[in-house]
């Protein structure tokens, strides 16, 4: 599209924008919030999100489990911690560390907590992280976590105005800092640029630059490593999102590059430089993980050791360190498996499991504790769930083999009796086996309504989780949902996902469609009772899934999309994705992304089925304008279309439990009274 008529759409802020924006909300909302289960689907989700019940997962600072939470009584949520000793009984007592309800409501900002970086070793003090109304966009201040108070710019406090900026601290009285400090310091896609040692009572501005990269790299980092006999400075470039370089920082020298491929992911954890492969390196295979000896590869020895090797079905998903141990996440077709390895005294890592996982479900470590000096320097706490199976909160001390404890199970929170869960796979139009799960009725008896979701992008994995939100909402009344494992995601490792990078996207949709025929073929579903739904690089799947195949479906759901696919790179975050998609500025890919832009394959006479957008006005990663001019060219066309902008929220697309609640309720009743026999209404 040329000339594009929509473009005023793109201010976002912009009155007419606005105006806009409060028709299409004022017109969903009077259609959906008026039918008769809408207010029962929002108490519903409402109660579920802000569960007393649910486990208030925590991380270890000192001697103090640290746990950010929110319920009904505390939208904005309370920064809180206990002991382990506390933790462990059914009501532990809680001590307040910050309650962003308060501050919000004292300063009449809507904040978001954005999380706190805390200063090691003494957990003293924290640099807290807040978001205005749900933004990236972030301010810093300095917290005392003793006195329970802000340190105040007038008490030489570090404080950083709203940016997409990264804070690390040195020691007491400096920071690295990267952020907008003027004209140079942020790259193209909006984030650091360079970054400045800052020392505390000195101007920021006078801060030396100490790193930097170039205005077309993603972003720049620095760190200090605080592990005692281990202390350095470390420092990232990402050039794009699939390629960065890692640095050793010394005083008064040039930075030293660590020699890894620049598709590798790379960490140093005291002794060790551990290096992930996204391609073959050393004769080792894209999916292994390596370990060696940091200081001397430093000097160019490459003598390592083997972590982790892929195979046909089995792939790294994640790693995790304790001090002295790496514990591995690993994804069997999907379903996870946990590996403790330990270092051998005379060279080499034995290998044990860590915790049983039942087939078919999720387990994922959710904190360690590295830098303790005490024995919680080898604790894991981990957290295994299903589709149908609420989570259990696990703790392990690596030191002490099989003492396994559970600390907290998560209740049950809908009817589970008459379902099940199974693994199928589709065959792509390449011929490629393409997984996904059905959490449905164990006797499916004729075509039920059935949701399918998909994500197919940036090495995302989809693994089995529980959601009592999607139980109560869709399972509880008959309808079947699917999670499509597709290429573009990580399933299985690199090469799953480099099959739909830039112009090999059409895996991604092409896999997702044969997912759609496996599900009508199997009798599962029928395309007119078949509903899909994504979000972000999601919903940019959904875009092209209307208007390519929309004989396929009954109803499509887009949440915060990227849909103008010539125009992403120049939108706020998304020059930082051409990586991913391809760059409309070169002639080649921009005709490939034109071929399969959602916002320019909209025409007259699509028999597209009924469409949903949502968004929020401060999702300042994907911008609103995508989904605002997709529903606009719609609406000119005739062609049914819903549109939902949530004023704060950000790329979540909602700020607390409430929003939340409002636009789950809101997208449930849309897709039951699309799909359902008992709500089906035509939507025009």
């Amino acid at each position: 599209m040329e000339n594009d008529p929509y473009l005023w759409l793109e201010e976002i802020e912009g009155d007419a924008a606005l105006a806009w924006v409060a028709e299409r909300n004022a017109e969903t909302q009077a259609e959906l919030t008026a039918d008769p289960g809408f207010e029962e689907l929002r108490k519903e989700a409402r109660e579920v999100l802000s569960d007393p019940a649910r486990i208030p997962y925590v991380v270890r600072r000192g001697p103090h489990l640290y746990n950010f939470w929110r319920d009904a009584a505390r939208l904005r949520g309370v920064w809180r911690r206990t002991t382990l000793d506390e933790y462990r009984r059914p009501g532990p007592r809680w001590e307040t560390v910050l309650d962003v309800d308060a501050l919000a409501a004292a300063e009449d900002v809507p904040w978001v907590w954005s999380g706190a970086s805390v200063l090691r070793p003494g957990h003293k003090r924290a640099l807290v992280k807040l978001s205005r109304d749900g933004a990236d966009a972030v301010v810093v201040r300095e917290y005392d976590m003793e006195g329970r108070s802000f340190v105040a710019d007038g008490e030489d406090g570090f404080q950083l105005p709203e940016a997409k900026s990264s804070v690390s601290w040195i020691d007491e009285d400096q920071l690295f800092v990267g952020t907008d400090t003027g004209p140079g310091s942020l790259t193209t896609s909006g984030y650091p640029r360079t970054v400045r040692r800052w020392r505390r009572g000195t101007p920021l501005a006078e801060a030396p630059v100490v790193f930097e990269g170039r205005e077309e790299d993603v972003s720049v980092a620095a760190w200090h490593d605080p592990a005692p006999g281990f202390e350095r400075d470390l420092a990232v470039r990402h050039r794009d999102f699939w390629h960065s370089e890692y640095f050793l920082l010394r005083p008064d020298a040039p930075a030293v590059r660590i020699e890894v491929p620049d598709d590798a992911e790379a960490t140093v954890h005291r002794e060790w430089l551990l290096v992930q492969l996204r391609s073959r390196w050393l004769d080792r295979p894209a999916g292994a993980l390596l370990a060696f000896a940091f200081e001397d590869f430093l000097r160019g020895d490459r003598e390592h050791q083997v972590l982790f090797m892929p195979d046909e079905h089995t792939v790294l998903e994640s790693y995790a360190t304790t001090r002295r141990r790496v514990v591995l996440e690993t994804l069997t077709d999907v379903s996870s498996r946990l590996h403790l390895l330990t270092p051998n005294t005379g060279g080499g890592w034995s290998r044990s499991p860590l915790g049983e996982v039942p087939p078919l479900s999720t387990a994922t470590v959710t904190a360690t504790a590295p830098d303790e000096e005490d024995e919680n320097a080898e604790e894991v706490l981990f957290d295994v769930s299903g589709f149908l199976q609420p989570a259990t909160l696990r703790r392990a001390v690596a030191d002490v083999p099989g003492d396994l404890e559970t600390l907290k199970q998560a209740p049950d929170r809908f009817a589970a009796e008459g379902l099940a869960v199974q693994q199928h796979f589709a065959l792509s139009a390449d011929g490629t086996r393409v997984p996904y799960f059905v959490v449905g009725p164990e006797r499916q008896e004729g075509p039920a309504p059935t949701l399918l979701y998909a994500y197919g992008g940036f090495e995302v994995s989809l693994t089995p989780s529980y959601s009592a939100v999607t139980g109560r909402a869709w399972l509880q009344r008959g309808g079947s949902y699917v999670v499509a494992n597709i290429r573009g995601g990580g399933e299985y490792g690199p090469a799953w996902h480099r099959a739909a990078l830039g112009s090999g996207r059409d895996r991604a949709f092409d896999d997702f469609a044969a997912v759609a025929r496996d599900l009508t073929a199997r009798g599962i579903t029928a395309p007119g009772r078949l509903g899909i739904a994504g979000g972000s690089n999601g919903g940019l799947l959904m875009g092209v899934m209307l208007t390519r195949c929309p004989e396929l479906f009954g109803a499509v759901v887009a949440e915060v999309p990227l849909l103008d696919m010539l125009r992403f790179h120049r939108l706020l975050a998304g020059s930082s994705w051409i990586a991913e998609y391809g760059d409309p500025e070169d002639p080649d890919d921009r005709a490939q992304l034109l071929r399969w832009s959602p916002y320019h394959n909209v025409h007259a006479g699509l028999a597209c089925p009924p469409l949903l957008l949502t968004t929020s006005t401060r999702d300042d990663r994907v911008h609103p304008g995508h989904a605002r001019k997709m529903a606009a060219r719609l609406r000119e066309l005739a062609l049914p279309v819903r549109y939902f902008e949530n004023t704060g929220g950000g790329h979540a697309g909602a700020a607390d439990h409430e929003q939340a609640a409002f636009v789950e309720a809101l997208i449930h009743t849309f897709l039951w009274r699309t799909l359902s026999d008992e709500g089906r209404v035509p939507l025009t």
